[in-house]
């Protein structure tokens, strides 16, 4: 992870300062690159402050049993270490599935630009609202729904969230070990799973690269 200079305009958080405050928040922030697999910050470490994804895909993942599971996947525009505003560590890791560009705001120039900044404060809140009722969903759908369930809404996700490449591949390179993290499963079983679909045409795989090639069948083990 190296620093890098910033516009000070990309981010969601700068778009929302006042110009005034701007050059305060210029002296306070840091913009850093990293390379694929490498980590912002780690699970159980002290919580110093937000990053504001200004390009790439990152997992944020953490320690579930004997498991790692990967809560969410976040890409440009996104927040992550939301969750560890007001802890005093982190509650999961995250790590980058591409090369990465962010903006970090430490906590204390979090706390005073939210204090002097409604519009900030107000979707701050709706975004901490969301993620925690996107976490709410998932921990249901991991304790009630079927495996194969599971794996076809992240495939679904997936699309949705990164769209195709212009071949109709999902555009993002994602292992299966990933996969199963995020379904609450195992690499053999993502693997039984993917070889039955691949064999009926429901999809298709070049290394990390997938298509789905029956949405609507795919779409049916959602419900």
């Amino acid at each position: 992870m190296r620093k890098i200079n910033c516009d000070s305009a990309s981010c969601f958080f700068c778009k929302t300062c006042p110009n005034d405050w701007i050059e305060f928040t210029r002296l306070k922030k840091q913009s850093y690159l990293l390379k694929k697999g490498e980590s912002l910050y780690y699970e159980d470490t002290p919580a110093n402050g937000m990053y504001f994804i200004l390009s790439g895909i990152v997992k944020v993942h953490k320690q579930w049993g004997d498991k790692d599971l990967i809560l969410r996947f976040a890409k440009d525009g996104d927040i992550i270490g939301l969750r560890g505003f007001g802890e005093l560590k982190y509650r999961a890791t995250a790590t980058a599935l591409s090369g990465l560009k962010v903006c970090f705001i430490p906590t204390d120039h979090m706390v005073s630009s939210m204090r002097i900044n409604s519009d900030l404060s107000f979707q701050i809140l709706q975004l901490y609202a969301t993620e925690l009722q996107v976490a709410e969903q998932r921990m249901s759908d991991l304790a009630h729904k079927h495996v194969k369930n599971r794996i076809a809404d992240t495939l679904l996700l997936l699309s949705n969230m990164f769209g195709t490449d212009a071949n109709g591949f999902l555009d993002i390179t994602i292992s299966r070990q990933d996969i199963a993290s995020f379904a609450g499963t195992t690499y053999e079983t993502v693997f039984k799973i993917f070889t039955e679909w691949i064999s009926l045409n429901y999809i298709k795989t070049e290394g990390k690269r997938m298509k789905i090639l029956n949405m609507e069948t795919i779409q049916s083990f959602k419900e």
